[in-house]
């Protein structure tokens, strides 16, 4: 399975150790985490980066850096991960090289400031969404947001995820969404 993946303006690429410092810039920054638990310290990513490269269901799910295809800039990453319900953070436990993770797979993504406002988000999603349906085994993906994140229902929408109501994700009750692939195959 390829885990190289392309848009017009981006290229997609297993996330490595090498990526921390992207990383530490995102997570550390209390805009970008503003919706997402809020910053984490320096030390802690440090030691969670192996988990955070950690790929299950043969490669298909794990988490992607995002790069500028012209530049090769690291702008943010995009990620297929399982979602938690009662547990504030993802189970990267469940991440096995060669079996889908047990429960709903969610898309999520951040990007560093800078890139903020250039459509990045959605075309990264759209492009995670094609992966999952035409590459994965994957027949759902769902999402979840804090309610007063409207930039990311609108990359949501935009992508083709319909509302599914309030239900619980991280130990809380927010917004989710879906996709599922026989309605994404019947827009393409």
């Amino acid at each position: 399975m390829d885990l190289q993946l392309t848009t017009k303006r981006l290229a997609l690429r297993p996330l490595s150790i090498n990526d921390v410092s992207l990383v530490i810039e995102m997570f550390t920054d209390e805009q970008v985490m503003q919706y997402a638990g809020g910053t984490i310290p320096k030390k802690k990513i440090v030691g969670e980066m192996q988990m955070y490269i950690r790929r299950g269901g043969n490669g298909c799910i794990g988490v992607w850096c995002m790069c500028d295809l012209a530049t090769g800039e690291r702008l943010g990453t995009t990620a297929l991960t399982p979602l938690p319900v009662d547990k504030g953070d993802t189970d990267w436990g469940q991440l096995v090289e060669d079996q889908l993770p047990v429960g709903e797979i969610e898309i999520g993504y951040f990007l560093k400031r800078s890139a903020w406002g250039n459509g990045y988000a959605t075309e990264a999603v759209e492009r995670i969404l094609r992966f999952a349906f035409e590459a994965s085994p994957l027949e759902k993906v769902v999402a979840v947001i804090e309610p007063e994140n409207i930039g990311s229902r609108r990359i949501l929408e935009k992508t083709g995820f319909s509302t599914t109501g309030i239900r619980r994700a991280y130990g809380e009750d927010l917004p989710g969404f879906q996709v599922i692939r026989e309605d994404w195959l019947s827009r393409q």
